[in-house]
């Protein structure tokens, strides 16, 4: 019975780090008041350029369509950052196409198992970034999804059109965009 106990108390336990408590969602609350314009506008802004990425896109490509939706959270999310410069954008989602159809092209039936090669695939993708100064986290879910699906020059352009599309979008928004985060 004690056993019992003690399990069920780290259950608990457990459980209980994964809830929000009170001050930290009163303090979310009033983040959102201050500034719930900037939330609700950014919200519907990057929902409509996402919806013009998920038109180039097929959901053929569902992991490439997904470091996209990444992409347009840094943009929108956190305008400010880093990462959401179009050179990085822009930069990054093209060191992804390239990591990422390098290891497309490897048989699957070779002697290197699938996560290798795929893991391979994410860990090139970063090393390019970093060393070209293209740093954009979403770019190697695009490095992924390539070498998980393989490379179309469709899909290359598509990946293209949407990063610039949505760098396009943060350069001509950027001075109405708050940093939400």
């Amino acid at each position: 019975m004690e056993l019992i106990a003690n399990y069920r108390k780290k259950l608990l336990h457990f459980f209980e780090s994964f809830v929000i408590s009170r001050s930290y969602l009163s303090s979310v609350t009033a983040g959102f008041r201050i500034s719930r314009k900037y939330y609700i506008c950014q919200s519907l802004v990057a929902t409509v350029v996402v919806l013009i990425v998920f038109l180039i896109l097929t959901e053929n490509h569902a992991v490439v369509v997904a470091s996209l939706g990444s992409t347009a959270f840094i943009i929108f999310a956190m305008p400010r950052s880093i990462t959401a410069e179009p050179r990085r954008v822009i930069g990054g989602h093209l060191m992804g196409i390239i990591s990422g159809s390098l290891f497309a092209f490897i048989p699957q039936l070779s002697l290197i198992p699938s996560a290798i090669i795929y893991s391979i695939a994410v860990g090139i993708s970063i090393f390019l970034m970093v060393s070209t100064k293209t740093e954009h986290p979403p770019a190697s879910g695009t490095a992924l999804g390539i070498a998980l699906n393989g490379l179309t020059v469709s899909v290359a352009l598509a990946v293209v059109i949407s990063a610039a599309l949505l760098s396009v979008s943060h350069y001509f928004l950027k001075r109405y965009l708050r940093d939400l985060t």
